[in-house]
């Protein structure tokens, strides 16, 4: 027999009070805080348009985004080809694309432009011709600090926001993060800027695309999110995180694995990173999608004194009283390979 479905969490007064909350007669103005009900919260979200992909499941619309990796790993080059493929409309080969074409602009504080021009030539000859839509920005070599400003910092800040609006573009690429701020690494200063950005996406509607540097790691290891430099304070303020590792089997060979993600479930993880190869078939270098795999493919293989020296910092990091679930995060492994490690130190 069947029943009709009942909703359990709400009672007839509950209702009651909700539409009197919907209809205004509460306030819910309180100081700092804007407080409403779950289901007014959930009103309002019905509203605003459901985000899509930017480029695939990695990043998409309305977040602040951290792409990173180890120095000549290819960021820029990924990055570029991301908003070239935004400000077109057109996906990446083995990448999607939910949106229409839309003005992107890429903050470039690592190429000059004669280094810009060589990547997207022939032999500086045969230009690859971007879509009007594609602005690029860098620093420009003739500004002078004006007086009203007390450190360059704020005055980048501000010329930032103002390029923001002048240009009315909504997909922001930033190469790099540590060109903002001096130390992203220490918190103090990965705060400020990481606030400062969110503020930016929220105040304009932006999607946010932000490069960051890795520390030197261990390629034996997978990548977690303790591999961005300033992790814990960048990570907790993105929305969503990338990375691009090198492959130890083929030092040609990249792979993009998913580190942090809030739009969806994790689809490129360890047991499926999306495989590449840096590429130059004319004027455009780029990342060509080969494959999809496994990390364990592409990470080195530990020598016994790569053992050795791992089960010391094992004992060392348990020695500090750091529990196993930390530990299991450092190296990228569950929480009984790390009780196993510590059974054959004391075996």
């Amino acid at each position: 027999m069947q029943t009709d479905k009942v909703n359990p969490g709400i009672t007839l007064d509950g209702l009651q009070n909700e539409l009197a909350y919907l209809e205004g007669s509460v306030n819910s103005d309180i100081g700092l805080f804007k407080v409403q009900s779950a289901n007014q919260w959930i009103e309002a979200a019905k509203n605003r348009p459901i985000p899509k992909m930017l480029f695939s499941e990695f990043w998409f619309e309305s977040e602040l985004c951290i792409l990173f990796a180890d120095t000549n790993l290819g960021k820029s080059i990924l990055a570029v080809q991301i908003g070239d493929s935004i400000s077109r409309g057109v996906a990446i080969p083995g990448f999607k694309i939910a949106t229409g074409a839309q003005k992107v602009l890429y903050f470039d504080f690592e190429l000059s432009d004669k280094q810009f021009e060589v990547r997207y030539s022939n032999d500086y000859k045969e230009h690859y011709l971007f879509s009007a839509d594609f602005r690029r920005a860098e620093i420009s070599a003739d500004a002078i600090l004006p007086e009203q400003y007390s450190n360059a910092e704020d005055y980048l800040n501000d010329s930032f926001e103002q390029v923001i609006k002048e240009t009315g573009a909504k997909i922001l690429i930033i190469d790099n993060l540590t060109y903002l701020k001096n130390e992203t690494e220490k918190a103090k200063d990965a705060l400020p800027l990481m606030k400062h950005l969110k503020a930016l996406k929220t105040k304009y509607g932006l999607s946010i695309l932000a490069l960051a540097h890795t520390p030197k790691r261990d390629l034996t290891k997978p990548i977690t999110r303790n591999d961005l430099q300033g992790s814990k304070m960048l990570i907790s303020f993105c929305d969503s995180a990338f990375a691009i590792g090198e492959s130890t089997a083929d030092g040609s060979i990249r792979y993009l694995k998913q580190v942090k993600q809030r739009n969806t479930e994790a689809i490129y993880d360890a047991d499926n990173v999306c495989v590449c190869q840096i590429s130059k078939p004319f004027n455009f270098l780029q990342f060509e999608f080969m494959d999809s795999g496994t990390e364990r493919e592409h990470l080195k293989q530990p020598t016994d004194t790569d053992k050795q020296n791992r089960l010391a910092e094992v004992l060392e990091l348990k020695k500090q009283g750091l529990p196993n679930t930390e530990i299991a995060k450092k190296y990228g492994v569950s929480e009984s390979a790390v009780r196993k490690w510590l059974k054959n130190i004391k075996d």
